[in-house]
């Protein structure tokens, strides 16, 4: 039987990329666990030495270590806890007003022409660190994909993740 095709015998109409080089981020996020959470941690170091963006009084932003794409953050509660239904109405109306404030500044910083927002609850959904809840907010620029991480195995990053930092810093917008 044809791979492409199904148990009925019929092509399904989708098309594969095929990407083995992520088994070993997949295989890393099934290794052994450390009783450290980068994301506890972060706000006990300098901005600069954690990556932080904004500071509030729940939650924080910060940039991603292993961008999807240039000026990818986070917004994590400070308070240690895995899925959204654990974050108290405080906290969630928060980590909603820093998001909205961190498109704000990318808009303003990188204008940015739209955004990838989501959360990845639990290992099997995805989540890297699935112990502390933290959203991914992903600037996207029209025609900013292509095929370079795939065939070239390399992420084209135009600036370093500390002057990512200091330009989203310096310019963050509170009036969202």
């Amino acid at each position: 039987m044809d791979p492409l095709e199904n148990m009925t015998g019929m092509q399904d109409g989708l098309q594969r990329l095929w990407t083995p080089h992520r088994l070993v981020y997949i295989e890393g996020l099934q290794g052994p666990k450390t009783d450290i959470c980068v994301f506890c941690e972060a706000p006990e170091k300098s901005d600069e030495d954690g990556l932080i963006v904004y500071r509030g009084k729940l939650a924080y932003v910060l940039l991603n270590l292993f961008p999807y794409n240039a000026g990818h953050l986070l917004v994590c509660p400070y308070r240690h806890f895995s899925t959204y239904d654990l974050a108290s109405k405080e906290e969630t109306a928060e980590v909603a007003l820093l998001t909205q404030q961190a498109m704000a500044t990318i808009v303003k910083t990188s204008g940015a022409h739209g955004f990838n927002i989501g959360m990845n609850q639990g290992e099997v959904a995805g989540a890297g660190i699935a112990e502390h809840l933290h959203q991914h907010l992903v600037p996207r620029w029209r025609n900013d994909s292509n095929f370079f991480p795939i065939i070239g195995q390399t992420k084209a990053m135009p600036k370093l993740l500390g002057e990512v930092r200091e330009t989203f810093a310096n310019n963050w917008v509170t009036d969202a």
